[in-house]
């Protein structure tokens, strides 16, 4: 049996106690574990590194990387003590609850064996010619199976987004805070024949949109772009009807600081934790998140794609 005062040293740290909190169900590997909590590689490992020398995890090799798990005490005295601890932590450590979210969505991406086909086959669309294949004819493809909707495209820019949504929507409200882009969107709709496009010159966090006007809303890299993003989602969750969705498409959290002059960026992309926690403030549930773009180019931004849906209400 581990010695009780090792145990006592070693879980008086809050962060050794969330590490714990999380390998109590699930083996995980110092990545997942980086993931998670948001903190440095080499800080994690020293942690990992009290935690076993007082017995109270084990790591395995598992193909390039180590997993890490709790380790069982030996005799009930043991057992009582660090369950106890453990139990305890659940109610009192503050990021408890949005450690098992994320660690519910990092081992979502472990088991998710079809992504990671499809991340090996990325990229070699636009490298290797095949006739008739591109990724315009696929978006083509996937929008003949989108249900006809009544569409918000919240930050649309010159409108090119909404014109291509506009093929399959009932109506879409495309909404941008720049009048000369609202401009711009109005006369390509005009010139191309598309009726069923309206431009509404607004802001993000305060959306010229009635309440539950629209049954999807899309965010198409724009949400860094707003001076409060947890309003934007508020105002999205706002004008959506019950059951219906938003969708996100933005960059994940980077240190190309240079974007807030070049690209009047006002955040530097976000993490998935980041916006599962501002979905979930403003209502949203069914929560997804997944990074599923990275340029291989300097500074190699990446996208993050987001779906949620607006609850029924009872």
């Amino acid at each position: 049996m581990p010695s009780i005062v090792k145990i006592l040293r070693v879980v008086a740290d809050p962060n050794r106690l969330r590490i714990l909190l999380l390998l109590k169900g699930e083996g995980l590997s110092v990545a997942e574990l980086q993931e998670i909590l948001g903190m440095g590689q080499s800080t994690i490992s020293t942690h990992l590194g009290q935690l076993k020398q007082a017995g109270l995890i084990e790591d395995r090799r598992t193909g390039k990387s180590n997993m890490y798990r709790l380790l069982s005490a030996e005799g009930p005295a043991g057992n009582s003590l660090l369950d106890e601890i453990i139990s305890g932590a659940e109610l009192e450590i503050p990021e408890a609850q949005a450690d098992q979210s994320a660690r519910r969505r990092v081992l979502r991406k472990r088991q998710d064996k079809t992504r990671a086909f499809f991340d090996s086959v990325a990229g070699r669309l636009g490298k290797n010619y095949v006739p008739g294949k591109s990724w315009k004819s696929m978006a083509e493809a996937l929008l003949r199976l989108m249900p006809p909707l009544t569409i918000a495209d919240l930050g649309a820019g010159e409108g090119s987004f909404s014109l291509l949504l506009s093929q399959r929507a009932t109506r879409v409200i495309a909404v941008d805070s720049s009048a000369k882009m609202i401009e711009v969107g109005r006369d390509q709709a005009q010139k191309n024949g598309v009726k069923n496009v309206e431009f509404r010159q607004g802001d993000m966090e305060e959306l010229p949109i009635a309440d539950c006007e629209v049954e999807l809303a899309f965010f198409s890299q724009s949400l860094h772009h707003a001076l409060h993003p947890d309003r934007a989602l508020e105002e999205a969750y706002r004008i959506l009807v019950p059951n219906g969705r938003v969708v996100i498409l933005d960059l994940v959290k980077h240190r190309y600081e240079e974007a807030r002059e070049i690209y009047a960026d006002e955040w530097l992309g976000f993490t998935e934790s980041e916006l599962e926690s501002m979905l979930q403030k403003s209502g949203f549930a069914e929560i997804e998140t997944s990074v599923v773009d990275k340029e291989p180019e300097g500074p190699q931004f990446q996208t993050m794609l987001a779906v949620a849906k607006k609850p029924q209400i009872a």
